[in-house]
């Protein structure tokens, strides 16, 4: 009986026990960690984006660089910034998870800023100062760009690694499948997320920008680096209310067997049908068997010796050597919409450049009640016009199409491209006849051999090009995230983002590499080159109507991918109708 009662004691102790635990885990995540999430990523956003407006003016009068070389500079960072967000992207889900990478890239971020804020505090770190636009100007040393470009890479680093895993780990905080209302509750995050991260563009492209023109760069740098400690501090005071999801396998590691197993089969023969071959599919068995198109890969599935290749539960022994067909034809996805995202690099290149900001400087920039605009703060144009427009678009123009025209869901994704892509080419020609009629006026007012004067032309002359950049942006971007969404497996959801991600990265890229090409042609033999420090004897109206150029070259070869996309999707529903009706055939 005595025995009886202590069991029975025991069993009361354990199920407290165990009733304690799970209480404990349902005080993990929720609504309650959010504003330590949306809190760390905003301030890290209006921290981040708050330096970069007026870099180029550190760069040329402080460190003494040509307009052009700071240009190449600042698109490179932004290259490294974009490709590091992949690799953030990749290590969180593959290694560390989400919040240590977070946590790491936060600390990153201040670290770097606080050495930026140093460079401006000491002078000893930056070259002897000197009248602006002067040829006899001590270049930077080797010692000072190294402590320069140290603090650029620590803020690579951390929005490589903040900004790919601040959305996905809110989300984890949020995600109850329990919950009847999940989805929605998932959805206002995103929102909020959205909306927040908004809010911190505009502030950091007006707020931030004001100070450092107004207060100088002591205080300019020291702001973001007081607004990066808090954002440190509120996401590590949330530490024991987070959820934790282990890291698993990466979607890229996937890809990567593909290829490698592709090459170590790369000897077998297939044959023209594939009845005497056994491939490794997914116990669902999403596709009957690999397709035709882009058949080399077909190889990684093959099944060569079922003893050596599989595990007895049937999975792959070597990943590495043996990849299933779902696999195989979800990457044969992803790689028939690359050359689709391949045409919006143009845009990108487009909206990448930072040479407005330098005609900002010598226009009239007072618009509003006499209030002089920072040179840097025009961009915020292009920002806002995305948002009224998204908002419009969803709230008015879909209606009104799902009503009357039959069309619930608004334009297609690929004619928005398309629209985007045309307004990126009217935008940047547009952009030419304003700099050309600028640069006009500013001849014609002395102001050639006095690059530092403003002339009486106002600023709100670049308007048009950041409202048609907003638009085009708006239209060319969220229609190929939709595309990318509408092609791809659910399971490949989040490559949409790491590729538009990835394509920011190629467009910083391929504007240095312009700009370097550019500048160089075009000085040969003493000439004044387009790009040159002083805006008023350069040439950027020629520039720009460069890659106007170069964006009406790109949409025909837009025009080429949808009418080749749209062929292989009929050939793909002509093979579809030829299979249903061959299996019809056997089965009768």
């Amino acid at each position: 009986m005595e025995r009886g009662e202590a069991m029975d004691g025991e069993l009361e102790e354990q199920k407290g026990l165990l009733q304690s635990s799970t209480s404990y885990k349902k005080k993990k995540g929720g609504l309650k960690t959010m504003p330590f999430i949306i809190v760390n990523e905003s301030f890290e956003r209006l921290a981040s984006t708050g330096l970069m407006p007026n870099m180029i003016f550190y760069l040329m009068n402080d460190y003494h660089m040509a307009a052009a070389t700071g240009s190449i500079l600042l698109q490179s960072f932004s290259a490294i910034c974009n490709a590091l967000a992949l690799f953030g992207a990749f290590v969180a889900d593959s290694y560390l998870g989400r919040f240590r990478v977070i946590a790491i890239g936060s600390i990153s971020s201040l670290l770097g800023m606080i050495v930026l804020w140093l460079t401006a505090m000491f002078p000893q770190v930056k070259p002897t100062p000197c009248e602006q636009y002067s040829s006899n100007c001590e270049p930077a040393t080797a010692m000072q760009l190294a402590i320069l470009f140290s603090s650029f890479g620590l803020i690579a680093i951390g929005a490589g690694c903040v900004r790919p895993c601040s959305m996905a780990f809110g989300a984890d905080q949020l995600d109850d499948k329990a919950n009847p209302n999940n989805e929605r509750t998932i959805a206002s995050f995103f929102n909020w997320y959205y909306a927040s991260t908004g809010i911190a563009t505009v502030l950091a492209l007006v707020g931030i920008v004001y100070i450092q023109e107004q207060l100088g760069w002591q205080v300019g740098f020291a702001v973001p680096a007081i607004l990066m400690v808090f954002s440190v501090l509120m996401f590590v005071l949330g530490s024991s209310l987070y959820v934790r999801i282990k890291s698993g396998n990466s979607l890229f590691t996937g890809f990567f067997q593909i290829l490698m197993a592709s090459f170590k089969n790369r000897r077998i023969t297939l044959s023209p049908t594939n009845e005497d071959i056994c491939y490794h599919q997914n116990p669902d068995k999403t596709f009957p068997g690999p397709s035709e198109n882009l058949r080399f890969l077909n190889k990684a599935c093959v099944i060569r010796d079922p003893s050596r290749d599989l595990k007895p539960d049937g999975s792959a022994s070597d990943p590495w050597s043996l990849c299933t067909v779902e696999q195989v034809e979800s990457f044969k996805v992803l790689l028939r919409i690359v050359p689709m995202w391949l045409s919006g690099i143009m845009l990108l290149v487009s909206i990448d450049q930072n040479f407005s900001t330098l005609q900002a400087k010598s226009m009239n920039r007072r618009i509003l009640f006499n209030i002089e605009f920072p040179a840097g703060s025009f961009s915020v144009v292009l920002v806002v016009t995305i948002t009224i427009w998204v908002a419009f678009y969803d709230r008015v123009v879909v209606p009104f199409l799902a009503k009357y025209a039959g069309m619930p869901r608004g334009i297609s994704p690929k004619i928005r491209m398309g629209i985007g892509l045309v307004l990126s080419f009217i935008a940047l020609g547009q952009a030419g006849i304003v700099e050309n009629v600028r640069r006009g006026r500013a001849i014609e007012e002395g102001l050639d051999v006095n690059p530092g004067g403003v002339l009486d032309m106002s600023a709100m002359w670049l308007f048009p090009q950041f409202i048609l950049l907003g638009l085009a942006e708006a239209f060319n971007a969220i229609g190929q995230i939709e595309f990318f969404y509408s092609q791809l497996p659910k399971s490949m959801s989040s490559i949409a983002v790491a590729l538009y991600t990835f394509g920011m990265a190629l467009a910083s890229l391929l504007s240095a590499f312009l700009i370097k090409i550019v500048d160089s042609v075009t000085s040969r033999g003493g000439n004044v080159s387009w790009l040159a420090t002083n805006i008023n004897q350069g040439h950027y109206d020629y520039f720009y109507w460069l890659i106007a150029t170069l964006n009406f070259l790109n949409l025909f070869y837009y025009l080429y991918c949808c009418w080749s996309f749209g062929s292989f999707e009929s050939r793909k529903n002509t093979e579809g109708v030829e299979e249903e009706e061959e299996s019809y055939h056997r089965r009768h």
